[in-house]
């Protein structure tokens, strides 16, 4: 017995001197407890629903960030043409038309309509969404309606496109942000479409955010526009 014993404790010793070596090969089984390691939590079989994402923002985000920059660009190498071309002799100025006052008024309305609509479909108001959508479609509407009688006032004053460098660059930048918004009234009749076909709840409304984002920041263009227009 005493050998078969002491040939017992010999292999428990190998055993343990085996099991305290580094291990080279490879990689050890993740343990069993709550998912604390690794980017899947539990793995296949792990009580953890969430999943790991390489990209913290969607792709629909991100191409809406892509957008809004290139149109940042664009009116930003305007406004700096525009500011270094006033300083020079030949620079002639024209007389803005009153209605633009009234016109940043309505886009400033529109931009709150905007906000009703998301937060209204935050909280799963499908007809309210319908309601100020709506509204903000008509605002949008009216605004370009006033910008084209703004221009209709230049013609009559006998000011054109070509008469001045002034009147140039308020055609051309009160025609480029035009064109932006009836892209963005064209989003908004789209939303409009899917919130009739209850297509956005209050967990996934994502895309009435990213036309909330387009609007607002439109409208921020414009303010920024007509300031520049009045200011210098």
């Amino acid at each position: 017995m005493s050998v078969v014993t002491k040939e017992l404790e010999t292999r428990e010793e190998v055993a343990e001197k085996v099991g305290s070596f580094p291990d080279s090969g490879s990689p050890r089984p993740p343990s069993g407890g709550g998912g604390g390691g690794g980017y899947g939590g539990g793995g296949r079989n792990g009580g953890s629903s969430e999943r790991y994402q390489a990209f913290p923002i969607s792709k629909q985000r991100l191409g809406m960030w892509i957008l809004l920059t290139g149109i940042t660009m664009l009116f930003a190498g305007l406004s700096s043409a525009y500011i270094v071309i006033r300083g020079t002799p030949w620079w002639e100025g024209v007389p803005l038309p009153g209605v633009l006052w009234l016109n940043t008024f309505v886009l400033l309305a529109s931009s709150v309509t905007v906000e009703k609509t998301r937060n209204a479909l935050h909280q799963d108001r499908q007809y309210a969404g319908r309601i100020w959508i709506g509204i903000s479609g008509i605002l949008g509407l009216a605004f370009l309606i006033g910008q084209l009688v703004a221009w209709k006032d230049l013609v009559a004053m006998g000011v054109y496109l070509p008469s001045t460098l002034h009147s140039s660059f308020f055609y051309v930048l009160t025609g480029l942000h035009g064109l932006h918004l009836l892209g963005g009234i064209a989003v908004l009749g789209y939303v409009w479409v899917q919130i009739v076909r209850n297509r956005y709840t209050a967990e996934n409304y994502e895309g009435v955010s990213l036309m909330a984002m387009y609007w607002h920041f439109m409208d921020a263009l414009w303010v920024y526009v007509f300031l520049l227009l009045i200011l210098f």
